[in-house]
C-alpha cells in the first residue's frame, strides 16, 4: 500500500490544493443548479453514492485495508453524520443564496474549529487568535446581513454548515493518524449511502420536498454525475495535497475557494456579492490568514531551542 506520507514537494501540494479550490465550488454550483428541480435529500444521496462508486474500486484495485479499530469505526460513523448534515444544509442554502455568499459564510468554520479545539481538546489558544476569531465572526456577520435582508432565515444555514464541518474536522483529526484517508472516505460514503437510501425511499409524503425520489431526466443525470465526480475528486486532491506539503503551507491557498466561487457564481448565475458582503469577505479572509500565519510562527518558535524561561510558551 502507498505510504501515508511522501517526501515534501510543496509546489505539487499547492497545485493539488488549487485543484480542490476550483472543483469544490464547481461541485457546489452544480448542486445549486439542481437544487431547484430535485429534492435535497436525493441530491445528497446521489452525491455519496457516486463517491462510493468511485472510491470503492480504488480501494479494491490498490489493495487498501478495510480494517479499522472499534474506536475508528465510531468516529468514522460520527464524521459521516456530520458530513451528511453539513452537505444537506449547504445544498439547501444554495437554493436561496449566491454561491460566493454561502461559501464565504461557511468559512467561519476555521474560527469555530479553533475554539472547539480549545474547549474540547484542550489545545492552547492565545489571545491574539481569540481576537482574530472575533474579527472573523464580524466579517461573517457583514456577509450575512444583506443576505438575511434578501432571503431571511436561510442566510443562517451556512453557519450551521460551519459548525457541522468543524465537528467533521475534529472527528477526522482524532483518527487521522491511524486510518488511510482514501479508505476512510470510501467507508464513509458507503455508510452515508446506507443511511440515506431508506430515508429517501421510505420518507412520509409530508417530507417530499426534502426526502423523496424524483426520477431525473438525461440532462439532470449528467449534472448529478458531474457533481459527484467534482466533489469526490476535490476531496481526493485535498487528501493528496497533504501528502506533499504540510497543512500550514496549504491552508492559505484554501481561501482561494472564495474568489473562485465568486467567478463561478458570476459566470453561471450572474451573482456577485454586494459591497457590504464583499467587505465582510475580505475581513473574514484577512482574519483567517492571520490565524494561519500565527500558527506557523508559533510552530517555528517551538521548533527552535527555547530561549524563554521554563514553562513559558509564546502567546497565541
Amino acid at each position: 500500500m502507498t505510504p501515508l506520507r511522501d517526501a515534501d514537494r510543496p509546489l505539487l501540494g499547492l497545485t493539488l490544493m488549487l485543484g480542490f479550490c476550483i472543483l469544490a465550488p464547481f461541485g457546489d454550483a452544480l448542486a445549486k443548479m439542481l437544487g431547484g428541480t430535485l429534492p435535497t435529500g436525493q441530491l445528497v444521496l446521489l452525491r455519496f453514492a457516486f463517491q462510493a462508486a468511485i472510491l470503492v474500486p480504488i480501494m479494491v484495485l490498490s489493495r487498501r485495508r478495510w480494517q479499522m479499530s472499534p474506536r475508528a469505526w465510531r468516529f468514522t460513523a460520527l464524521r459521516t453524520v456530520f458530513h451528511i448534515l453539513g452537505i444537506t444544509l449547504m445544498f439547501t442554502s444554495l437554493i436561496y443564496l449566491p454561491l460566493a455568499d454561502a461559501i464565504a459564510i461557511a468559512f467561519v468554520m476555521p474560527f469555530i474549529l479553533l475554539l472547539l479545539g480549545y474547549w474540547l481538546l484542550a489545545e492552547e489558544v492565545g489571545w491574539r487568535r481569540i481576537a482574530a476569531c472575533a474579527v472573523g465572526f464580524t466579517g461573517t456577520l457583514l456577509v450575512i446581513q444583506p443576505a438575511f435582508e434578501d432571503v431571511g432565515w436561510p442566510a443562517l444555514l451556512p453557519l450551521g454548515v460551519a459548525f457541522l464541518f468543524a465537528g467533521f474536522m475534529l472527528s477526522t483529526r482524532v483518527i487521522a493518524r491511524e486510518v488511510d484517508p482514501i479508505g476512510m472516505q470510501a467507508i464513509s460514503a458507503l455508510m452515508a449511502t446506507a443511511i440515506l437510501l431508506p430515508m429517501v425511499f421510505l420518507a412520509p409524503r409530508s417530507f417530499d420536498a426534502l426526502l423523496a425520489w424524483q426520477s431525473p431526466d438525461g440532462a439532470q443525470w449528467r449534472l448529478i454525475a458531474a457533481m459527484g465526480l467534482a466533489g469526490t475528486l476535490a476531496h481526493l486532491l485535498m487528501t493528496w495535497s497533504l501528502r506533499f506539503a504540510p497543512a500550514s503551507t496549504l491552508a492559505p491557498v484554501q481561501y482561494l475557494e472564495i474568489p473562485v466561487a465568486t467567478v463561478i457564481g458570476y459566470l453561471l448565475f450572474a451573482d456577485l456579492p454586494n459591497p457590504l458582503a464583499s467587505l465582510g469577505i475580505m475581513i473574514t479572509v484577512g482574519a483567517g490568514l492571520y490565524i494561519i500565519l500565527r500558527e506557523r510562527a508559533i510552530a517555528a518558535h517551538l521548533a527552535r531551542p527555547s530561549q524563554a524561561p521554563p514553562g513559558k510558551t509564546p502567546a497565541g
